[in-house]
């Protein structure tokens, strides 16, 4: 497989105040299976405001207010050879639920609300642990 360079994508951590968090299991790779926050690729010609907002309702059925940019992590994939399969620039943002209920959408096996405490306890990529920490510390003002 070719890779012609790194997607953009975004991510949220999306709070529905600051005792619940929202959690999708990935339907798609990478991390197919995984418990992660949500998000998808930026599409050519809208902000990343934009794709997050998008991303959001497509995936999980819900309506957020971006609360601002958490970091910018590389996710880059090898085979067992060590052969670049897959390079993602995600681009992670806090957001606050607004409305909708929340269902698995199109890259979403399932999707749910948890405790901060609980979720990190169901991510197994120490990235999405980190920014979902930093989430809490910008937007709460509490360690995780």
């Amino acid at each position: 497989m070719a890779i012609l360079g790194p997607v953009v994508a975004v991510g949220a951590v999306v709070w529905r105040g600051p005792h619940r968090l929202l959690l999708v299991r990935r339907r798609k790779p990478p991390r197919l299976g995984e418990w992660s926050i949500p998000g998808g690729r930026a599409e050519p010609g809208e902000t990343l405001a934009e794709a997050l907002v998008r991303e959001m309702e497509e995936e999980t059925g819900l309506t957020v207010e971006v609360a601002g940019l958490i970091d910018v992590v590389d996710l880059i994939e090898r085979d067992v050879e060590g052969a670049l399969t897959a390079h993602y620039v995600l681009i992670d943002f806090s957001a606050r639920w607004l409305r909708g209920e929340a269902c698995a959408g199109s890259d979403a096996a399932d999707c749910a609300w948890f405790a901060p405490a609980d979720a990190l306890a169901r991510v197994n990529w120490e990235e999405t642990r980190r920014i979902i920490r930093e989430s809490a510390r910008q937007l709460w003002q509490f360690q995780l």
